[in-house]
């Protein structure tokens, strides 16, 4: 039985996103081996870690993405720095590979990281690590997340409990960052073509929104698809690589200044040129979701990880959007809908290749194919012990999670600029 050590950094949101608490726990469910898991939000690494032999550990993507406050970073790295010593097979989970990527590439060779599992296609890799030895480091490409196979049981049980399709389209979207590009504005635009082509004469009920007060978290939102006929959608991803975050904080500063600036006006004042020099385009859990509640997908073009295919599981709308009024034509008539859903249900969820179940068996073979077990433990009662210990403080650091997520999102922001730096000082000093 190997040892496995997921090391994360959760904090700041409550309650935990669906598709990250599934990420976590995916190994703990699926393995088959011993999970211990250290989040260093809110301590450093504890003391027993050090008795335990490992054979793998696991950097996620909810410890790369503290890099969106690069100075939490540094200070989760510095944190993090006993576990460079431990020989194990180390692995790294990347998302969003277009901003500060910099110093993922540090990190893959500061800690000896072997293996990478990114987003990004193979294409893609050098221009994004461009200081990684590929000669030492393997890289492979997967998706930003699976179906939980509790998560598909749980829809089928929702679909009988609330209103069947009561909305011809619904989608929801946050607006994108000016300096995520082209592609990511597209999640935006796409919302707003729709809502202008859409007229009272076509009768169709829509519920589409891009207002952070309208996100649905958890079961809501599988009950919202299951109450619509159609969604809408565009591959997760970036169209410009920002390597040390100085694109963002142009875009950042110019808009500050200039708030009625267009998109065209704060490309060619922050990056002009860059757009277009990085294709990360990928498929992400709610298209997998869609799948699972029977939502027929209206998709701009893209190419979905080779999964979904154009007039299979999806109907396609052009980037440009030229084909629009077919794409409402199609939705009024309603005729293919039934046939799509059905064709998209049993090849994305009913096969079962987009489980986390397949997803952490193909990681452990692609990492641990020829490693050994490590060797039993001569004392048991202390191997219980460690797993004991780790369950009960983990435990206690996701009841803290609620708390700090209200201090953080209600009150830190009403504190004097002067006193959040003591406070940010301190949690450093202390976590």
């Amino acid at each position: 039985m190997y040892n496995i050590l997921i090391v994360h950094c959760y904090h700041g949101e409550y309650p935990i996103r669906t598709t990250s608490r599934d990420w976590l726990l995916s190994f703990e469910r699926y393995s088959g081996h011993r999970c211990f898991y250290l989040n260093l939000a809110f301590s450093g690494i504890p003391w027993y870690v050090s008795k335990i032999k490992w054979d793998l550990i696991i950097f996620p993507h909810l410890f790369t993405s503290e890099r969106w406050g690069r100075i939490n970073f540094r200070s989760l790295i510095k944190k993090a720095q006993p576990l460079k010593k431990i020989d194990a097979v180390k692995i790294l989970f990347n998302q969003d590979e277009f901003f500060y990527t910099n110093v993922l590439s540090d990190f893959i060779n500061e800690f000896d990281i072997g293996f990478v599992f990114t987003c990004a296609r193979e294409s893609e890799w050098r221009k994004i690590y461009p200081t990684v030895d590929f000669k030492k480091v393997r890289f492979q490409t997967i998706l930003t997340g699976y179906l939980e196979e509790d998560t598909i049981e749980k829809i089928r049980v929702l679909s009988g409990s609330v209103p069947d399709r009561i909305y011809d389209v619904g989608y929801r979207a946050s607006r994108a960052l000016p300096s995520w590009g082209r592609h990511g504005a597209l999640k935006t635009l796409v919302a707003e073509k729709f809502q202008n082509a859409i007229t009272p004469e076509d009768q169709l009920k829509i519920n589409i929104s891009l207002r952070r007060e309208d996100t649905f978290l958890g079961d809501d939102w599988y009950k919202f698809l299951l109450q619509c006929k159609y969604t809408l959608g565009v591959e997760g991803g970036s169209s410009i690589l920002d390597a040390d975050g100085t694109l963002m904080k142009k875009t950042e500063e110019y808009s500050k200044n200039y708030p009625e600036a267009t998109f065209e006006e704060i490309e060619s004042a922050c990056f002009p040129g860059a757009d277009g020099a990085l294709n990360l385009f990928a498929l992400s859990p709610r298209h997998l979701e869609a799948c699972a509640t029977k939502t027929c997908q209206i998709l701009i073009e893209g190419q979905y990880n080779g999964i979904l295919i154009p007039g299979i599981h999806y109907i396609e709308l052009k980037k440009d959007f030229s084909n629009l009024d077919t794409v409402i034509r199609l939705i009024k008539e309603d005729k293919n809908r039934q046939e799509i859903i059905d064709r998209a249900f049993r090849d994305i969820v009913e096969s079962g290749k987009y489980t986390y179940r397949s997803f952490v068996t193909f990681v452990l073979e692609t990492t641990l194919g020829n490693v050994q077990y490590s060797e039993p433990s001569k004392n048991d009662v202390s191997m219980k012990f460690y797993i004991r210990y780790n369950q009960v403080s983990e435990s206690m650091k996701w009841m803290v999670v609620p708390f700090e997520a209200c201090f953080m999102n209600k009150i830190f922001p009403q504190l004097p600029k002067s006193l959040v730096n003591v406070l940010k000082r301190i949690k450093e000093y202390y976590c």
